[in-house]
């Protein structure tokens, strides 16, 4: 088993011991300086965790642990998540012109904090193999990242992509769900 996967079962672990659905909020309206706090209180409250640090803390990291191994993906907490909605067609990493404006406000958040690394995490429905989806929701992290240092001016090494596939459903309830087909932006360091 890879480290990412056995993060990722990990992840996975912790949210299912929770009651009830799970659901991640959508932040697509969010303006920039609300984004900017999110971010903001993500790296103060040191959420991102290195696999095997175990601080007893529910996820949070004492200062001066171990920073986060490239490509992994934690659970941030629901507060500080940065879920953006952006819509991508059924089968596809293409970032539709119409989905473009919602990133206006993140590119201006990312450029006003003090950030060094963002994590730009990919996700799909639950249609097709998941070794599909894996593939397809890191493509669509890397369109994204793309974009941002395109259109945005983001060095592109302020920007890690990585996909989960259809792991981390936005709406448990329906797996296929439209609304899975998302991303999610993660500080690093």
């Amino acid at each position: 088993m890879k480290i990412s996967q056995l993060v990722l079962a990990l992840v996975l672990g912790l949210s299912a011991a929770q009651v009830g659905p799970v659901y991640a909020q959508d932040d697509s309206n969010l303006s920039a300086e609300e984004i900017a706090e999110r971010f903001k209180n993500q790296k103060t409250r040191g959420l991102v965790i290195a696999p095997g640090t175990d601080t007893g803390t529910g996820g949070e990291v004492a200062e001066g642990a171990a920073p986060a191994v490239p490509g992994t993906v934690v659970e941030v907490a629901k507060a500080d998540q940065v879920n953006i909605q952006i819509r991508f067609d059924f089968d596809s990493a293409r970032l539709n012109d119409s989905e473009k404006p919602k990133l206006v406000a993140l590119c201006s958040a990312m450029k006003s904090v003090d950030v060094q690394v963002f994590r730009i995490v990919g996700h799909t429905d639950s249609s097709g193999s998941a070794a599909y989806n894996e593939k397809l929701s890191l493509l669509r992290a890397e369109e994204v990242k793309r974009h941002l240092v395109s259109e945005c001016g983001i060095e592109p090494t302020r920007l890690e992509a990585v996909g989960v596939g259809e792991a981390m459903p936005f709406d448990e309830n329906d797996p296929r769900a439209d609304a899975n087909r998302r991303v999610e932006f993660q500080v690093v360091s």
